[in-house]
């Protein structure tokens, strides 16, 4: 093999591996997890009415989660929606909320954020 060739395998690696790292650090960590039982007694309830198709208490529950944060996981747009968990004593929406994604009664995943979209845990049952 001659000594260009090399250059240009280890020149092409390099590259290989600086894009998968780079694709890797733009989508972020994976959320950590958090068990139903450790939500907020708020969060639960919401987690059932999503289930159920509603009543929710917020105009806004329902609608499409841009992620635009990237801090969950890309899908097509209209893949994830929020619901508004309540905080007790706030006068406004507070900033919690439950993402799901998929059905909307169905959902593939849900994750659950207590400082508005700055952190998210999956919610495993």
């Amino acid at each position: 093999m001659t000594r260009p060739s090399i250059i240009r395998r280890w020149a092409t690696a390099l590259c290989a591996a600086a894009l998968l790292c780079a694709a890797a650090h733009a989508r972020g960590p994976a959320p950590a997890d958090v068990a139903v039982s450790a939500l907020p007694a708020e969060g639960r309830d919401v987690l059932v009415r999503i289930k159920a198709g509603g009543p929710f208490r917020y105009d806004r529950d329902g609608v499409i989660f841009g992620n635009r944060e990237h801090r969950l996981p890309e899908r097509k747009r209209g893949y994830y929606h929020e619901y508004t968990v309540p905080t007790p004593g706030a006068k406004n929406r507070g900033a919690r909320r439950i993402v799901c994604g998929g059905a909307k009664t169905a959902p593939d995943a849900c994750y659950y954020t207590a400082d508005h979209y700055e952190t998210f845990a999956r919610i495993r049952e």
